[in-house]
């Protein structure tokens, strides 16, 4: 067992905590897109509507839902992955398609001129960009 009242120890659980993180935040969302699909793409038809991108929103969602559900999967199996076996890589690249992903949403809610929206993922970016930059051991 691993002292956590150390910087390794830290690191090791910022490591667990911040895959953790990603993993709930994605996975959560990419189900629930897939989950009520009709829901999503009816509301994001809505809020695209005056935007260039209204005729893609179809092609949007599944993109958006394809890039969520695999930082949440990368992101759950890095988690297990760090904890028994000391191994980020996965963890990493989840890290990195999550970040991906909310660069695609940040994309979305600008071209929607929903400037509130885009602001409120900016938090987001940054615990990801904190979670590479851990994961990158």
């Amino acid at each position: 067992m691993q002292n956590l009242h150390t910087l390794a120890g830290a690191l090791f659980l910022s490591q667990i905590l911040v895959s953790a993180f990603l993993a709930i935040l994605f996975l959560q969302s990419g189900i629930d897109k897939v989950v009520d699909r009709r829901g999503n793409l009816d509301w994001l038809k809505g809020h695209f509507a005056k935007s260039p991108l209204a005729g893609m929103v179809p092609l949007m969602v599944l993109a958006i839902t394809t890039l969520e559900l695999a930082a949440g999967a990368l992101s759950a199996i890095g988690c297990v992955l760090v904890i028994f076996s000391h191994d980020t890589t996965v963890a990493f690249y989840g890290a990195v398609v999550s970040a991906t992903s909310i660069l695609a949403l940040f994309f979305g809610q600008r071209m929607a001129k929903d400037y509130g929206g885009a602001a409120v993922l900016v938090p987001y970016f940054f615990v990801t960009l904190l979670g590479i930059y851990l994961l990158a051991q």
